[in-house]
């Protein structure tokens, strides 16, 4: 039997470069080794207060860049989730296996609790326990992340285990899956932020759907570090991060980029990377156009047809919780 990939974006904004590096790039190699259940987490994004029509246009776009990027193998089910009741039930069930002081551990909520002053709603503080009926639901053996949402996968495992010992063995253990390289992609504004499509300003990510000439100038007004040399280090966290990206992107190691631009300034060196994301990119951008022309016939169908994969399997988990829990 293949294992089991659960991963999941929120349709909160365009996706972006750090995505695609730090995720989206990880699917394309793993949808054909295992089952992958990618996951667009709407009800995550209620979180924020959201404007009806651009929630809906931001699902669609989810969808049309899941497709764009190539995430195209018949053991790939994309799917809404909120057409899936069963996350949230499951996610009420395990709310009563959580422990608050384990919830107010949670580093990603305090952040949160400081961006958003005037909305610290109960969904910030009980996000860690949807994720993970999102996760179990499944029974996922492997959940690409990112780093700051390792925390979760440890808070998901623990309540796993602690209803196995209950009741018996109903949950797989998830183990959280990191890339080998780039799961991390800071600001382009801000190099000691991770890059995000909630940033207060445009300039400090690429989003997918960014036409060449928007990339270029982002990328030329790409903070930089101190001094002029092209190399990588803890003392050159810009450069670090441009560098990063342009050795995920062309396939060159950052040793090799070091050489290559050894004694050259920061110019070149950012028209080139600015050219090797806008050949990564056109692709992606291209399909996306098309698909996005006709959303309700390519995308709905799409999530609609996932949805229907999606229960399948998390019911028979909901069913065997229900079962052990004495309420079915």
């Amino acid at each position: 039997m293949q294992q089991r990939i659960l991963s999941g974006i929120q349709p909160s904004g365009a996706l972006h470069l750090g995505n695609y590096i730090g995720a989206l790039r990880q699917w394309l190699d793993l949808q054909h080794s295992y089952q992958c259940y990618f996951c667009i987490v709407d009800y995550h994004a209620m979180t924020v207060r959201q404007n009806p029509d651009d929630l809906l246009h931001n699902i669609y776009a989810l969808a049309a860049l899941y497709r764009a990027v190539g995430l195209t193998a018949k053991n790939v089910v994309v799917f809404k989730q909120s057409d899936v009741s069963a996350h949230t039930e499951l996610a009420w069930i395990l709310s009563t296996f959580t422990y608050m002081g384990e919830l107010e551990r949670m580093t990603q909520y305090k952040d949160k609790v400081k961006q958003h002053k005037k909305n610290n709603n109960v969904g910030l503080f009980t996000y860690p326990v949807l994720m993970a009926a999102d996760i179990l639901l499944y029974q996922a053996n492997l959940v690409p992340v990112g780093e700051d949402q390792k925390q979760h996968i440890e808070l998901t495992r623990q309540l796993a285990e602690r209803f196995n010992t209950i009741y018996g063995e109903v949950f797989t253990l998830p183990e959280y899956f990191a890339a080998p390289q780039g799961a991390r992609i800071m600001s382009l504004d801000d190099p000691t932020k991770k890059m995000s499509k909630s940033a207060t300003t445009e300039w400090g990510y690429i989003a997918l759907t960014d036409n060449p000439d928007v990339i270029m100038k982002k990328i030329k007004k790409a903070v930089t570090d101190s001094g002029s040399e092209i190399r990588a280090g803890k003392n050159k966290p810009a450069i670090t991060n441009l560098l990063t990206i342009y050795s995920v992107l062309s396939g060159k190691s950052v040793t090799d980029l070091e050489q290559l631009y050894l004694g050259q300034g920061y110019g070149k060196f950012k028209t080139d990377l600015g050219e090797v994301i806008i050949t990564s990119l056109e692709p992606i951008r291209s399909a996306y156009n098309e698909l996005m022309e006709d959303p309700e016939q390519l995308i709905q169908s799409l999530l609609a047809d996932g949805a229907n994969r999606a229960r399948v399997l998390g019911d028979v988990t909901l069913t065997q919780v229900k079962t052990k829990l004495g309420v079915l």
